[in-house]
């Protein structure tokens, strides 16, 4: 009966679709000319042979199987790798990696004709979904191809458990679709187990795992130059609010520290010409890495306004306060950073991350902070250190790689039946 009502919600959508498509577009969400690709109009051709198949939702789902993808694309017996995904900016960061076997679509809209049709095209060997992306649709119709399907690096969050609970029959059919589920941690791996999923393997977080591609890539001279004799420090994954808030910080940490730069990456770089605005209007002199214009000596704040640059500036910052977590959010990931070695700073809305930050404040290089005033005093006070923590650094590192090695253990289970 859910499944019913699921997919005339669906239909509904795709009535509605053009309008939304239009409005998506106006406000740059969408690909003026890739968003075809949601109808099964797709702008690459599958090869010949085995095809296996990634589904994330965003940047964060797309940049976490990139190391397992890199190691892939060494297997003769996979022809292609399709990784698919809903969002813009994920397309963007994928352009980023060479890849030779590896293309990139976004995902259809959730439709039985679309899901079927998207299935009887790329005809994938294996299919992955990756943290918390369930389909319905596609999963029911993937099943019924016997295609092997795999969560990987499933995440459940108490809230969102909450609603599964409230279908529960429904929640267990679309969680047994699924072969296999690996849970990034031990709260979704309870989770799984209540909603009946067939097989529960916990191998730890696929996010620590660190790609060839980032591993090499360095800020550039020009930025590098800009930076020396400087005091700086980096606001990442920042909404709507928090950017304010790190410019607030930055005045009064400007009045006793010598040469002062504040990096702010935002979470969606589409929000640049706002937050430019908003901190112009604070007399802020501000400098948009996009920009083909020389940075000025008295640049206040440096916003990077570039898919793909996070890791990059995390390798010359030190401190690093993550975003999403002043405000209700839930945080964002800090595993990218502490990789770096960087200190992190983190607000109090952090459930969504919550056994990562518990990892990293047992490690002592991440500190809690409730308001303004907080993250200005600690911030002063890292500056002042200016040290990163190289011994976590290596931690994470050995364990992002051991992680890895399990996961392409698992995977290749599946290989083989090919």
């Amino acid at each position: 009966m859910l499944v019913i009502v699921y997919r005339l919600l669906i239909n509904l959508i795709i009535l509605l679709s053009p309008i939304i498509i239009i409005f998506r577009l106006i406000k740059k969400k969408e690909d003026l000319f890739r968003f075809k690709e949601k109808f099964c109009f797709f702008s690459e051709k599958k090869r010949n042979g085995n095809l296996i198949w990634f589904h994330g939702a965003s940047v964060g789902e797309v940049k976490s199987i990139v190391p397992l993808i890199e190691k892939l694309e060494k297997e003769k017996k996979i022809s292609q790798i399709l990784v698919t995904s809903s969002t813009l900016s994920s397309s963007k960061i994928f352009k980023n990696f060479k890849f030779k076997k590896t293309i990139h679509q976004f995902f259809p809209i959730d439709g039985s004709f679309y899901t079927k049709k998207f299935l009887d095209y790329w005809k994938p060997n294996l299919a992955v979904f990756i943290d918390s992306e369930i389909w319905p649709n596609m999963l029911l119709n993937i099943n019924k191809k016997n295609i092997p399907t795999i969560l990987l690096n499933a995440r459940i969050t108490k809230k969102s458990f909450k609603r599964w609970l409230f279908f529960k029959s429904f929640a267990q059919k679309i969680f047994q679709c699924f072969d296999i589920t690996f849970p990034q941690n031990k709260e979704t791996a309870r989770y799984l187990k209540i909603l009946k999923a067939k097989k529960i393997k916990y191998l730890g977080n696929i996010k620590f795992s660190e790609n060839e591609y980032h591993s090499k890539r360095n800020i550039n001279l020009k930025i590098k130059k800009f930076l020396k004799n400087k005091n700086y420090w980096c606001a990442a994954s920042t909404h709507d609010n928090e950017e304010i808030i790190c410019a607030n910080v930055h005045f009064r940490l400007k009045k006793k520290i010598k040469n002062l730069i504040t990096f702010i990456i935002p979470r969606h770089i589409q929000r640049t010409e706002d937050i430019k605005n908003s901190l112009q209007d604070l007399n802020l002199k501000v400098h948009c890495h996009s920009s083909k214009e020389n940075i000025r000596k008295n640049t206040d704040i440096y916003i990077v306004d570039a898919y793909g640059e996070t890791n990059s500036f995390f390798k010359v910052n030190d401190t690093v306060f993550l975003g999403g977590s002043l405000i209700k959010h839930g945080g964002q990931n800090p595993i990218e950073a502490a990789r770096n070695g960087c200190k992190i700073i983190y607000g109090p809305h952090v459930k969504n991350f919550k056994e990562v930050y518990e990892l990293l404040d047992k490690n002592k290089v991440s500190y809690k902070v409730k308001n303004m005033e907080q993250l200005t005093r600690k911030v002063d006070n890292l500056i002042k250190k200016n040290k990163g923590s190289k011994n976590l650094e290596d931690k994470i590192n050995k364990l992002g790689n051991k992680i890895l090695k399990k996961t392409l253990f698992e995977f290749k289970f599946y290989l083989n039946k090919i």
